[in-house]
């Protein structure tokens, strides 16, 4: 029998430990992807997810590049970083309301992310970036819109190596026309370890329960009738 001497396609996947991106991760190693995380620090108070991170990557036996950014004008511009903001006590009912720029939004955060995961892809010769924005069950955030990925990855496909050398990198949002329920599905599908993946915003001993993070997670496994465990 001949061996397969294909070689796998690698991708760059912007993995934070959280549910959406351990999920992404999963799902790209289901497609067969050679995969390599990145891991940006930008000074958020959970800063717990960075350990859940490595321990998933060293569960799957996936390389995991990390990189800290230091953004000092960040502090005062999102509740997420620093302390002159507190995070606030949020209701589902103002999640849902798609017409408020929460204080929990990072100026710039996927715009920075997807860059640089472009030019780290472009290093390493991968042809894939995937990224876990999700547009329907989200705290508003103007960065997880399909409007906002369709111009970006024409940029990443025109702005990187590729343009001359026809290999070209895509992004791939797996996840960004997905309810929470259904990223819960599919994560159980895929066999993610949830007990091991970070979301609360605060960053505790334990989930806080109150933030936009934690609620949206709450309904989106209590709607799929599936144990976050």
């Amino acid at each position: 029998m001949k061996k397969n001497n294909l070689k796998k396609e690698k991708a760059v996947v912007l993995f934070s430990g959280g549910l959406d991106s351990t999920t992404c991760l999963y799902w790209a190693l289901s497609k067969g992807y050679d995969c390599v995380a990145l891991n940006i620090s930008y000074g958020q108070k959970h800063i717990k997810e960075i350990a859940c991170a490595k321990n998933i990557c060293a569960k799957l036996g996936v390389k995991m590049q990390s990189l800290n950014l230091n953004l000092p004008w960040l502090e005062g511009a999102t509740s997420l970083v620093g302390k002159n903001k507190v995070l606030p006590k949020a209701s589902l009912k103002e999640i849902h309301n798609k017409n408020r720029l929460p204080s929990t939004y990072v100026p710039g955060r996927n715009l920075l992310f997807i860059a640089l995961a472009a030019s780290f892809a472009d290093s390493i010769g991968a042809t894939a970036i995937i990224a876990g924005p999700n547009a329907i069950d989200y705290s508003g955030y103007p960065d997880c819109r399909p409007q906002f990925y369709t111009p970006l990855a024409k940029a990443v496909k025109e702005g990187t190596s590729g343009a001359l050398t026809g290999k070209k990198i895509k992004i791939l949002t797996p996840l960004l026309k997905l309810s929470k329920a259904q990223i819960a599905k599919l994560g159980a599908k895929l066999k993610v370890p949830f007990s091991l993946t970070w979301t609360c915003y605060k960053g505790g001993a334990k989930p806080c329960g109150k933030c936009d993070a934690c609620l949206l997670r709450a309904q989106g496994f209590k709607e799929a009738g599936i144990l976050d465990k």
